[in-house]
C-alpha cells in the first residue's frame, strides 16, 4: 500500500502539491471556526453541585456580576482607617459612580467594607460581560479607574490599588504576551537551529516549519467543521495545544522521512527511487504511530470534564492530518528538490561514524539486563514521586507578584479574610418555590458563621423565584488545596446540615467548582489511562503481530508517564516548596508524553524487528537497532524536548511547569526508555518477544549483499 502511494506521489509531485493547496484553500476558506468557552465550570457535568448552583444563579440573579474588581484603600502613613477617611472613600465611590463605564454595574462601599482592624477599606466593582469584547472594555475600565483614584484620594492622605479578577488579567496580560512571544520566537529558532545542525541545510530546516503551519490551518478548518457536525467546543487553550502537538509530531515524522531518504541517496539511488523507498519503509511506522496517537487522543472522549473531551476529537483530527501530510506533501516537495534540499552541505554523501550511538548499542547488546535494569530503576525512582502529587488551582500565585493587582490582594488580606473576592456562594431554594422566610435565612447565616473555615458571612441577597444567596468568605486562600478540600469535605456537608427546613442549599462559587474539577480529574484519569493502554497495546499488537512485545511496551510508556509526573513533583513541590503542580499537568503529560513516548517506541521496535529479520541474534539486533535507530530517536527527542524547554524562559509559573515536565518526559522517552529499556528487554526476551506471530524470523541469510539492508542509518547528528 505504501509503495503504491509513494510511487504516485513521487511520479506526480506537482499534482500532489496542487491538489493539497486547492484542498487546503477550500477547507480553510469554507470551514467554520471552532467555538470556544472560557469558564471552567461550563465544562463540568450537570450532576455536580457547583454546576447546579451556577444554573440557579443565572435564573435567580440575572444581573449578578460576571466578574469583578476591587479597590483596596489604605492610609499613606500606614495608620488605621478613620470615619473621616470613610467619608472621603464614600465620596470617591460616588464620584466614580457618576461617570461609571458601561461595563461597570456599580461602585459599592461603606462602613460594612471597612476591615475589622481598620487596616483597609474596600470598594467593590462588579462588572457585566464574559465575551472577548466585554473583557476588553472591562480592562479599559480598570485602567481608567486607576487614573482617577489618585486625584480622588490623595488629598485625604489615602492611596489605593485596584485588584480582583479583571485587574489581575490586565496586569498579567503583559506577562502572558511576553511569555508567548519568548516561547514562540525561541521555538522557531530552536527547531530551525537544531535541524540546521542535523542537516546543515537551510531549506531542510525551513521546510517543516512552512508545511506544519499549513497543516495546522487545514486541521483547524476540519476541526471547525467537525465541531458543527458533532456539537463540541473547545477552550481558549486548544489552538495552542494543537500547534504544539503538530510541531512535535510533524518534526518527528519529517525527520523519519528525511533520514530514510538520505540513507537511500547514500546507497546510490536517484532522488525519485530514494523517496519511493523511503516512504515505503517509514509508511508503516508513521501510520501506526499516528493511529496510536489519534486513538490515544480519542480516548479523551471518555472524560467527563468537557475541556478534555473536546480536546480528543480535535487533536485526533490534527494528528491524522499531519500523518497524511508526512506521507504525501513532504515527499512530493522533497522529491522535486532532490539533493538540493541539503544545499549547501555535502555531508549527506558521507556515512557518519556513529561513535556514541555505536558504543551505546554495543553496551546494550552485550549487557541487555544491565541496560534494562538501570533504565527501569531510574524511571521507577522518579515515578515514586508521583505518589506525592497534589493539584494546584492558584493561578494568581504563578504570576509576577510585583503587579498592582497582586499588591492589592496583599493589602486586602491585612484586614480581610483571603476569600473576600471569591466567596463560597450558597443558594437557598425552597422546595415549594415560595420565598424563604427572613427569619430562616437569619438563623442560617448565624449558624454559618461557625461553619468550618468561614471567616465572614455577607448579608443575604434575595433573588428571583424565591432564591436567596448567602456568601461565605473563607479564612483560607480560596484557590488553595486546603480550601478546596475544606469546601468539599467539611463546609458543604455542614451547610447542608443547617439548611432551613423545607429548603435545599446549593454550594457554588469558584472554590466549589475547583473541588468538583478535582473530583472529575481523578475520575477521568482512572478511566482514560487504562483504556488508552489497552488500545495502544492492540495497535502495537497489529503492527508487530505479537502479544508479548505490546505488553512491556505499554508498561514502559505508563512508567514514563509516572516518572515524568514524579519528576515534576520532586522539582516543584519538594525542591521549590510549592503547594502543588498545575491541575492540568497529568492530562498534558498524557497528551505529550504518553502519546509521543509511544511514537518513539514504535520507531525503535520496528527497527529491532527489522534487524532481527536480517538474521541477527537478539543481542546483535538490539545493538544494531540502537546504533542505527538511536540517533533518529535522539534527534527527534532533542528537537521536541528543546521546544518545550524554552517555556522555562517564561515569567509565568504555569508555563514553566508545563515546559519542564513535558521536556523531561520527552527526554526520558527518547534517551532512557527507547534507547536502553525497550532494546534491553527485547534482547533479553529474544525470539519470545515476538510471540505468537514471530515477525522477527529472518527473511534472508546474512552476508547476501543488499543495498537496502538498513532500515535507518545515522542522522548525521553528532554521535
Amino acid at each position: 500500500m505504501f509503495a503504491r502511494l509513494a510511487r504516485f506521489v513521487v511520479r506526480h509531485p506537482w499534482w500532489t502539491i496542487v491538489a493539497w493547496l486547492v484542498a487546503a484553500g477550500l477547507i480553510i476558506t469554507l470551514s467554520p471556526k471552532l467555538s470556544t468557552e472560557s469558564d471552567q465550570g461550563d465544562f463540568l457535568p450537570s450532576k455536580y453541585e457547583s454546576v447546579q448552583a451556577a444554573k440557579i444563579a443565572q435564573k435567580a440573579f440575572p444581573q449578578q456580576e460576571d466578574t469583578s474588581s476591587i479597590v483596596v484603600v489604605k492610609r499613606s502613613d500606614g495608620g488605621k482607617i478613620t470615619p473621616a477617611d470613610t467619608r472621603v472613600i464614600d465620596k470617591a465611590a460616588a464620584s466614580l459612580n457618576a461617570h461609571k463605564p458601561a461595563t461597570v454595574l456599580n461602585f459599592l462601599t461603606g462602613p460594612q467594607l471597612v476591615a475589622p482592624n481598620k487596616a483597609v477599606q474596600v470598594i467593590s466593582v462588579p462588572m457585566k460581560g464574559t465575551d472577548q469584547a466585554a473583557g476588553e472594555k472591562q480592562g479599559d475600565a480598570v485602567k481608567e479607574i486607576r487614573k482617577q483614584l489618585p486625584g480622588l484620594l490623595k488629598a485625604g492622605g489615602l492611596e489605593a490599588k485596584v485588584g480582583g479578577d479583571v485587574a489581575g488579567f490586565v496586569d498579567n496580560e503583559d506577562s502572558f504576551n511576553k511569555s508567548f512571544e519568548i516561547v514562540g520566537i525561541a521555538t522557531f529558532v530552536l527547531i530551525i537551529g537544531l535541524i540546521l545542525v542535523i542537516f546543515r541545510a537551510p531549506i531542510a530546516a525551513v521546510l517543516p516549519i512552512v508545511v506544519i503551519m499549513l497543516t495546522m490551518q487545514v486541521a483547524m478548518g476540519l476541526i471547525g467543521t467537525a465541531s458543527k457536525l458533532f456539537n463540541f467546543s473547545g477552550d481558549d487553550s486548544l489552538s495552542t495545544i494543537i500547534l504544539i502537538v503538530l510541531f512535535g509530531i510533524g518534526a518527528d515524522y519529517y525527520l523519519f522521512v528525511m533520514f530514510r531518504f538520505r540513507e537511500r541517496l547514500r546507497a546510490g539511488e536517484d532522488k525519485k527511487t530514494a523517496m519511493i523507498n523511503a516512504v515505503e519503509r517509514v509508511g508503516e511506522v508513521i501510520s501506526s504511530a499516528a493511529a496510536a496517537i489519534a486513538v490515544t487522543f480519542l480516548v479523551l472522549l471518555l472524560a467527563t470534564f468537557g475541556v478534555f473531551s473536546a480536546w480528543g476529537p480535535a487533536l485526533a483530527i490534527s494528528v491524522v492530518t499531519m500523518g497524511i501530510t508526512s506521507l504525501t506533501l513532504f515527499p512530493a516537495i522533497v522529491s522535486l528538490l532532490g539533493t538540493a534540499v541539503f544545499w549547501p552541505s555535502k555531508a549527506w554523501k558521507k556515512q557518519p561514524k556513529e561513535r556514541v550511538s555505536g558504543a551505546i548499542g554495543r553496551g546494550v547488546g552485550r549487557h541487555p539486563a544491565v541496560a534494562a535494569l538501570a533504565a527501569g530503576g531510574v524511571m521507577v525512582v522518579l515515578a515514586i514521586g508521583a505518589l506525592g502529587f497534589k493539584s494546584d488551582y492558584d493561578f494568581a500565585a504563578g504570576f509576577p507578584q510585583d503587579t498592582e493587582s497582586a499588591q492589592a490582594t496583599k493589602d486586602m488580606e491585612r484586614g480581610f479574610p483571603p476569600g473576600l473576592t471569591q466567596p463560597v456562594q450558597v443558594f437557598i431554594k425552597s422546595d415549594n418555590g415560595q420565598p424563604v422566610g427572613k427569619q430562616a435565612i437569619a438563623e442560617f447565616s448565624k449558624k454559618a458563621e461557625t461553619a468550618p473555615g468561614v471567616g465572614r458571612v455577607n448579608p443575604a441577597e434575595p433573588g428571583k423565584n424565591g432564591v436567596v444567596r448567602v456568601d461565605l468568605v473563607l479564612k483560607k486562600n480560596p484557590a488553595s488545596n486546603d480550601a478546596i478540600s475544606l469546601v468539599k469535605n467539611d463546609l458543604a456537608p455542614a451547610v447542608h446540615k443547617i439548611e432551613p427546613p423545607g429548603t435545599r442549599a446549593y454550594v457554588g462559587g469558584q472554590t466549589a467548582i475547583f473541588a468538583d474539577i478535582n473530583a472529575v480529574n481523578n475520575r477521568d484519569l482512572s478511566v482514560i489511562l487504562p483504556v488508552a493502554a489497552v488500545l495502544i497495546a492492540l495497535i502495537l499488537g497489529l503492527l508487530l503481530r505479537s502479544v508479548v512485545a505490546p505488553i512491556y511496551l505499554v508498561v514502559a510508556v505508563l512508567l514514563g508517564f509516572a516518572s515524568t509526573l514524579g519528576s515534576a513533583v520532586y522539582v516543584f513541590q519538594y525542591a521549590q516548596g510549592k503547594e502543588g503542580v498545575i491541575f492540568q499537568l497529568p492530562i498534558i503529560l498524557y497528551l505529550f508524553v504518553l502519546a509521543i513516548g509511544t511514537d518513539y517506541n514504535i520507531l525503535m521496535t520496528a527497527r529491532l524487528r527489522e534487524e532481527a529479520k536480517e538474521g541477527h541474534s537478539p543481542r546483535e539486533a538490539a545493538s544494531r537497532a540502537v546504533r542505527h535507530g538511536g540517533p533518529t530517536v535522539a534527534a527527534a527527542g532533542l528537537i521536541l524536548a528543546g521546544t518545550f524547554s524554552v517555556m522555562l524562559l517564561a515569567p509565568v509559573s504555569m508555563l514553566k511547569q508545563m515546559g519542564f515536565s513535558v521536556a523531561m518526559g520527552i527526554a526520558l522517552s527518547a534517551f532512557v526508555m527507547s534507547t536502553f529499556l525497550v532494546p534491553g528487554i527485547t534482547a533479553m526476551l529474544g525470539h519470545r518477544a515476538w510471540w505468537p506471530g514471530h515477525g522477527d524470523e529472518p527473511e534472508k541469510k546474512l552476508g547476501r549483499p543488499d543495498p537496502m539492508q538498513d532500515q535507518y542509518v545515522g542522522t548525521g547528528y553528532p554521535s
